[in-house]
């Protein structure tokens, strides 16, 4: 996170204005005030994160007649990891990878549940001289936004790779347009499927996804707690095949000192609500019980695990919800 952090939160703080602020003002350690607001730390503009926790919110909205649930854009992951901890946002979505190194021995934070799962798109249009990872070499590549999730997942790719490129750090969206123009060669995007940027994009521009399939069984290899293989489908961007690559686990994280009784109405709203989110994102079709409880070493809340023990049957819990086995991941 280095020395970006709190820059970055002043940024976000900022932007939000008095909506966050005025929301969240005494949550702090210790025991929690009563909430007439929640803040739902999201994504940057053109990300699966911004739409899916807005859909999520407006699902929580009409569930919790008495607060107001409002949504904060950021530049995903770690920024909602900041977030969280400084008491500046109640709920937030982070990549599993992210949370690995952010620590997970922090007592701040813990899990509503496992969502879907992110994939990791490298992008070029379809007139470039990139056909591998490391034809980038020497290249000019979007890595995400600062303190964004595709930052730190493609800064761990070119450190077990070991190559060498320019980076530069835009959003989604604006990786999309300097792709487009030829700012840029390339862009990494940590999202789900499909994503809104590079499906716009796809529409105006023809693309191309590079094979990633080296890259991942490095970091499967390294990193076997956070990364998996996995393919984008060839149905998930026009005129693209099916393109091997990696993919992430998606959490939906809480402060520790949310009431349980509110964080068992946020899990109850958010899982069985997985139907209407999926009409709005499709990634939401992934969001159900049985893999919700597959946070690996991110604790669960206790809100959250009273919900889970009683809407699912005792037969499928071990000792401990950390110990059940990761899902496997789709590879079509």
């Amino acid at each position: 996170m280095g020395s970006t952090g709190p820059t970055r939160r002043a940024a976000l703080l900022g932007a939000a204005g008095a909506l966050t602020v005025g929301a969240v003002s005494g949550c702090t350690r210790g025991p929690a005030p009563d909430l007439d607001r929640i803040v739902i730390a999201t994504g940057p503009p053109g990300a699966v994160y911004r739409e899916i926790g807005g859909a999520i919110a407006a699902l929580l909205d009409q569930r919790l007649s008495d607060i107001e649930v409002v949504t904060v854009e950021t530049g995903a992951s770690h920024d909602n990891l900041l977030l969280l901890e400084d008491g500046e946002a109640h709920l937030g979505l982070a990549n599993l990878d992210s949370v690995l190194d952010y620590g997970t021995e922090r007592p701040l934070l813990s899990s509503v549940g496992r969502l879907y799962d992110s994939f990791v798109h490298l992008v070029v249009t379809d007139d470039s001289p990139v056909w591998r990872l490391t034809d980038l070499e020497g290249a000019r590549v979007s890595i995400g936004a600062v303190n964004s999730g595709t930052e730190f997942t493609a800064e761990q790719i070119f450190d077990v790779t070991g190559m060498e490129l320019e980076v530069v750090r835009i959003d989604q969206a604006e990786s999309a347009q300097s792709l487009a123009s030829g700012e840029i060669d390339a862009m990494f995007s940590l999202t789900g499927l499909p994503t809104p940027a590079i499906t716009d994009l796809a529409r105006r521009t023809p693309v191309r996804l590079i094979d990633l399939a080296d890259a991942a069984d490095l970091m499967v290899t390294v990193y076997p707690e956070a990364y998996f293989p996995a393919t984008i489908p060839a149905t998930t961007y026009s005129r693209n095949p099916a393109c091997p690559t990696m993919s992430i686990p998606n959490l939906l994280l809480c402060r520790d000192d949310l009431p349980e009784d509110l964080v068992y109405v946020v899990t109850d709203t958010v899982y069985t609500g997985a139907a209407r989110l999926a009409e709005q994102r499709p990634e939401a079709a992934q969001i159900n019980v049985r893999t919700g409880i597959s946070t690996g070493v991110v604790p669960l809340h206790p809100g959250s695990e009273s919900w889970y023990r009683d809407n699912k049957p005792a037969s499928q819990w071990s000792d401990s919800p950390e110990d059940l086995p990761t899902p496997a991941v789709p590879t079509e």
